[in-house]
């Protein structure tokens, strides 16, 4: 009798390509479900890394990079719980946002306590720099500047400006009207 017209092999190539279905099946299943879990960003320790940016501008000495990598791992120990804790209530206002009904105060009460720290954060960002600055040199304290700026300036721009529509004050919608006025800077 062929092999291959037996049903001992017909019945093996079945149970083989079931076993492959299965174990695939479980791989895609691992991939969408069990991953997902895990997409999220979460920093939990400091990073020095070279940044292509400017570690190179400033022609920092030796010395000048070790104080200059121990003063950044202080400032991240020093505001990782504060910036944990503005996570949290984001986190906290959302939850609240996106009820039926909003308790108002509750929201209100969030972004004044978002404020505070993000206020203290800012503080502590801008002490942190007046530290780099008192260990350079009056060219490199220039160059930390310009630097400094043009993250900053870079950072925002990006966050202000959609590439390739219109400004706002340029652009009105049809079907929805006129775009409302920004709202006013506290």
């Amino acid at each position: 009798m062929d092999f291959l017209s037996s049903k001992r092999f017909v019945t093996t190539a079945l149970v083989l390509l079931v076993i492959l279905n299965i174990t695939l099946m479980g791989v895609l299943w691992w991939q969408n479900y069990v991953n997902q879990r895990y997409q999220s960003v979460e920093i939990t320790r400091f990073y020095s890394g070279t940044s292509p940016r400017g570690g190179n501008k400033l022609a920092l000495t030796d010395q000048q990079k070790t104080a200059f990598r121990k003063l950044r791992q202080e400032h991240f120990r020093k505001t990782m719980p504060a910036v944990q804790k503005i996570i949290e209530f984001k986190k906290e206002m959302i939850s609240e946002a996106v009820k039926p009904d909003p308790d108002l105060q509750k929201l209100s009460a969030i972004a004044d306590s978002l404020g505070k720290r993000q206020a203290w954060l800012e503080k502590d960002l801008a002490l942190h720099f007046h530290e780099l600055a008192m260990l350079c040199t009056l060219t490199q304290r220039d160059s930390l500047k310009k630097l400094l700026s043009n993250i900053y300036t870079v950072r925002y721009q990006k966050m202000t400006l959609w590439k390739g529509r219109p400004h706002r004050e340029d652009r009105e919608d049809n079907h929805r009207g006129p775009i409302p006025p920004s709202a006013p800077e506290p």
